[in-house]
């Protein structure tokens, strides 16, 4: 087998047939032209073109799992009408997907590594797909929740493929503009997301309600498998880790023992059992830190690289995402819940007002890493999380000054600030956490960011029920069943379950400042904790080094043609 070919099979006729990025050099006309990537020794004849139709696939499934998030946040209030959802069910129909998908995220890396790329993302992608007709399919709360948990699962095999096979499909200098590409992905996937949701709740196609928004995911999962067959190249890294199945079970499990509680605690009255089991939590996570001591002496291969948090950046960023996670897990629920449910405004209406939000987060983006971070450094997070912080409160003003009356345009200046901060801490923070991690762990430490952010969301989600529903009247906050508008996508007054008959007003209003105050309880638990980040980010490199962005140029590539411990952009999306 040849060791340039990462499909590991025979090289393709030249005369019929592209040669495969990464394969021996094709004996055609074009490839001795002079300046030619195969003329200066370069690894790919310029005739192909598979890698772009690869590309292509990798990035459509990338863009599907970040969209497909964005939309159900934007639904939830749908769901909740239709299948008569209490708020639990809501919380875990968001927090399952994001739970399981952090426990799953370096292992699916690991399992790609092994058992080829390839072979795992089409897994990933077949489940994936499976797991959205599911969730479409769903006749009961408890069918769709564990459907998004499936769906959870099967996007952690799917997600860590997509950049590993952007590594062994393209040399290093095609990358910036690969990653480039997956940049804007990113930023349409934030913007498109709750538009789609919105548009596919309100058309109501086919009388399907809430469901276009899974099924839709069917024909893009069954063109992508079908397609990554024929055109992605299978690779598998030289020098794979072994499995920590031990590791995942034992930190998904202090995960489970802290987050199911915290979700069902106020619905079942805190029971007994709940409060003992929070307590537990933290000593199986110590439980597990032990045995990823005992695995890193025994194989060198622990799901998590202990070693690392003895960099004093890396673990103070790893703290950070971590809050931050918690503060979009609260936040984005919390709001979808408060327009919708609250205000009675429909699906569409709350999409749009999102629009401003998510623009000013990409600009803000795009600037931080461009302009503001080479001159200022760490103060740029900083100034990200006073700025945010600044619009929480502005937000909370809105809130209380225009009561139920509120409209988007009012919305607008505080959810513009928010963006704007938003867009200064999530762009540079990864460079920063990664700024001093040696070179040869990177690649651990960048998978080790994304699971953090997705466990601080499920946490974040977890804590909903303390924050939003904790602070209502018990005959709302008991479950918001009944509650919700006849159809949330109407903006139509809400059924009177509950409430006074013949009175659809006064529920209204009452309904209105019930979740307009838990609202605001939940502005100001984030306004406090983007505080304690604030603080948090002094720990941060003053300005973080740029020696890991520069690696692949300086060499030290392996034998995939990666360059040794490269760092890997963030799939990431605020909404998770």
């Amino acid at each position: 087998m040849s060791s340039h070919d990462p499909s590991g099979t025979s090289p393709p006729h030249p005369q019929t047939t592209p040669a495969r990025t990464g394969g021996p050099s094709v004996p055609h006309s074009r490839a001795a032209e002079p300046g030619s990537p195969a003329a200066a020794g370069g690894p790919e004849a310029p005739a192909d073109r598979r890698r772009w139709i690869a590309l292509a696939i990798v990035m459509t499934a990338a863009f599907m799992d970040l969209v497909d998030v964005t939309i159900v946040n934007i639904a939830i209030p749908a769901i909740e009408s239709d299948l008569d959802a209490s708020f639990g069910a809501i919380q875990w129909i968001t927090a399952g997907y994001a739970l399981a998908f952090a426990a799953g995220l370096i292992t699916g890396g690991r399992l790609g590594d092994i058992y080829g790329r390839k072979r795992l993302f089409l897994i990933g992608i077949t489940g994936f797909t499976l797991a959205s007709a599911l969730c479409g399919f769903a006749l009961t709360t408890e069918m769709l929740v564990g459907s998004r948990i499936l769906q959870g699962a099967m996007a952690a095999l799917m997600v860590p493929q997509v950049l590993a096979i952007v590594h062994a499909t393209f040399p290093a200098h095609e990358r910036g503009k690969v990653f480039g590409l997956f940049g804007a992905i990113v930023g349409l996937g934030a913007v498109s997301g709750p538009l789609l949701g919105a548009l596919l709740t309100e058309w109501d196609l086919f009388g399907l309600g809430w469901r276009p928004i899974f099924l839709i995911n069917l024909p893009v999962g069954i063109a992508g498998v079908i397609l990554g067959r024929i055109y992605i190249a299978e690779s598998r890294a030289p020098k794979a880790l072994r499995l920590d199945l031990v590791g995942v079970v034992l930190v998904t499990t202090a995960l489970m023992m802290l987050i199911y509680p915290l979700t069902r605690g106020r619905e079942l009255d805190w029971p007994l059992w709940g409060h003992v089991s929070m307590l537990c939590s933290p000593l199986v996570l110590a439980a597990f830190v032990l045995y990823e001591r005992y695995k890193t002496r025994k194989d060198g291969s622990p799901l998590v690289e202990l070693s690392l948090f003895r960099v004093r950046s890396f673990a103070a960023g790893i703290a950070v995402q971590l809050t931050f996670g918690v503060v979009m897990g609260v936040f984005f629920l919390v709001w979808t819940l408060y327009m919708q449910i609250g205000l009675g405004w429909g699906a569409l209406k709350a999409g749009l007002t999102g629009v401003p939000f998510s623009l000013a987060v990409s600009v803000a983006a795009g600037v931080s890493v461009q302009q503001l971070v080479p001159r200022f450094g760490r103060k740029v997070l900083q100034a990200g999380a006073a700025t945010m912080a600044a619009g929480v409160l502005l937000y909370l003003w809105s809130v209380d000054h225009y009561g139920t009356d509120i409209s988007p345009w009012q919305m607008l200046p505080a959810l513009l600030l928010m963006g704007a901060g938003m867009g200064l801490i999530v762009a540079p923070l990864t460079d920063a956490i990664l700024s001093e991690v040696p070179r040869e762990h990177a690649g651990s430490a960048s998978g080790l960011i994304s699971t953090v952010q997705q466990t601080g969301t499920a946490l974040g989600l977890g804590l909903v029920s303390v924050v939003f529903f904790g602070s209502m009247p018990a005959a709302v906050g008991d479950g918001i069943s009944g509650h919700g508008s006849a159809d949330p996508g109407s903006g139509e007054a809400p059924a009177a379950g509950g409430g006074p008959a013949g009175e659809p007003d006064a529920l209204r209003e009452m309904l209105g400042r019930a979740f307009g105050d838990g609202f605001q309880n939940s502005l100001g638990w984030v306004a406090g904790v983007l505080g304690l980040i604030f603080l948090m980010m002094f720990l941060l490199p003053a300005r973080p080094k740029q020696h890991l962005e520069g690696a692949a140029a300086g060499g030290g590539e392996d034998s995939d043609g990666d360059a040794a411990g490269a760092p890997e952009p963030q799939l990431t999306t605020s909404g998770r």
